[in-house]
């Protein structure tokens, strides 16, 4: 019987990853779940209860390896390998990702960038040569591709999501801001910043409330 992992647990496992990278960068060899706790403003029981779920880390009074926890976290995860990756929507929004440079130092490359509008097809943007997106399905067929950006608008969003499901794709980062549907066994994450700050305009709302009593 497989053990069900919260997913909440599997989104603090980067955080963890990249506090503990920090760590390594500084000359740091031990951590307490303490420490990392401060760090991240997370309790020191909740992260010995996360790593739980994957084994036994530490020792009590004598805190994590750092490197050593890092290699097993970035195990986990899968970033000790090299993921492909490619991106449909060149727009403004798509050329602020293919240009960012965190992607390539964790293990993400943008192997192909897809748009539509004759003027951005044929340039490079971020190292590869943007093509049209009449070509994406025979790219996908000819290419491995491990995770699909989508940064189209709204209206195209679920096709494209779709043609990246029928291609085999089974992770999606969904910029567009639509909730886009895919089958049970394919990953997808929604980024959209005003969403977010829709929700943050909630607790600003409470706190005047509060503060006007």
């Amino acid at each position: 019987m497989t053990l069900e992992i919260p997913e909440v647990v599997i989104n603090r496992l980067p955080v963890y990853a990249r506090a503990l990278a920090d760590l390594a960068a500084r000359g740091e060899t031990v951590v307490s779940s303490q420490a990392l706790g401060e760090m991240l403003d997370v309790t020191p029981a909740q992260i010995r209860k996360d790593l739980s779920y994957f084994g036994r880390f530490g020792k009590q009074g004598r805190g994590y390896n750092v490197q050593g926890l890092l290699a097993k976290l970035r195990e986990i995860l899968g970033i000790d390998r090299q993921w492909r990756v490619c991106l449909v929507g060149v727009g403004r929004l798509g050329q602020a990702i293919a240009e960012y440079g965190g992607f390539g130092p964790q293990g993400f490359q943008i192997v192909a960038a897809f748009d539509a509008n004759p003027d951005v097809v044929g340039k490079q943007v971020g190292g590869v040569t943007v093509r049209h997106i009449d070509d994406l399905d025979e790219y996908l067929r000819a290419n491995r591709v491990d995770i699909g950006i989508v940064a189209v608008p709204a209206t195209e969003a679920q096709s494209v999501v779709d043609r990246l499901v029928n291609a085999g794709i089974k992770a999606i980062l969904n910029y567009a801001p639509i909730t886009a549907h895919v089958p049970r066994d394919v990953t997808i994450r929604h980024i959209d910043p005003v969403l977010a700050m829709q929700s943050m305009t909630f607790y600003i709302k409470r706190s005047e409330s509060s503060g006007a009593k």
